[in-house]
């Protein structure tokens, strides 16, 4: 559905899709008549800031980036951190969000805490999201909706994988922690996310949640997405202990001004839309 532009009185068909970490900002712009991405860009923060840093930081780019000063029909912020966890459907209680979330997770009182049903799963991710980059999107453009950048890896991995039988391992490349999301018989094992900074710490934590799930590394399917390349220390160590690796694919049918790195990047911001 189309929006009148108030500034201009056009119709405008642009749909915006963020993801926000404390590390960096993605943005991408789809045209949606077309199914064109027309934009596509990082920002690549070089530390890891903190919550009103991050802010500061935003409110720069959208400043100063032409591209955000268009009017959106539909907006979508994707909160990227490790501050959520997943919940059975049948064992959720509104109520308790904060107890969910504390036993993995370092929470102030003052946490803003909200949650995403994943149908799919039949589970509830419950998640603590950058209030304040909310309120500021909120602030400039209006109504938008927003998730837990889990939930999007979540749902769309268990929809690529629904009729396979063989367990199946998805690692998702950042810059200094990855998702892991391992699927078997079209149901969701495990997802996790990791810190790390050296290759070794990336291979420990992989082979030890294969370890803690009877997951044969000789056997294991493992698809990289992200950021990642074949020539990185991550890929060449994962090629030295595990047999099956090889990189996933978003299989979207856009069409795009400049097209992504690789057919697997930029794998949650595209598949928001």
């Amino acid at each position: 559905m189309t929006q009148l532009n108030k500034n201009t009185n056009k119709l405008t068909n642009l749909e915006l899709s963020i993801q926000i970490s404390l590390s960096g900002l993605s943005f991408s712009i789809l045209q949606k008549d077309s199914n064109n991405i027309s934009v596509l860009k990082h920002f690549d923060f070089n530390k890891r800031l903190t919550p009103l840093e991050l802010l500061d930081r935003c409110q720069n780019i959208f400043d100063t980036e032409s591209h955000l000063q268009e009017s959106f029909n539909n907006i979508c912020v994707i909160h990227d951190n490790e501050l959520s966890t997943l919940v059975p459907k049948p064992l959720f209680e509104e109520d308790c969000l904060a107890d969910y979330l504390k036993f993995n997770s370092k929470i102030l009182k003052s946490d803003f805490i909200t949650y995403d049903d994943i149908v799919l799963n039949d589970s509830v991710n419950v998640y603590v999201p950058y209030i304040n980059i909310n309120n500021f999107i909120y602030d400039k453009f209006g109504a938008f909706t927003f998730k837990h950048v889990s939930t999007i890896l979540i749902e769309e991995i268990l929809q690529i994988e629904k009729n396979t039988n063989t367990p199946r391992a998805y690692l998702n490349i950042c810059k200094n922690h990855f998702e892991i999301v391992i699927i078997e018989k079209g149901k969701l094992l495990l997802y996790n996310t990791f810190e790390y900074t050296t290759k070794e710490d990336f291979i420990y934590y992989v082979l030890f949640t294969a370890e803690q799930l009877n997951l044969n590394p000789e056997t294991l399917n493992v698809a990289f997405i992200g950021d990642i390349k074949e020539s990185d220390d991550v890929y060449q160590i994962a090629y030295k202990y595990i047999r099956n690796i090889s990189f996933g694919d978003r299989n979207d049918n856009y069409t795009y001004n400049e097209n992504p790195k690789y057919n697997h990047s930029d794998f949650t911001l595209i598949k928001s839309f």
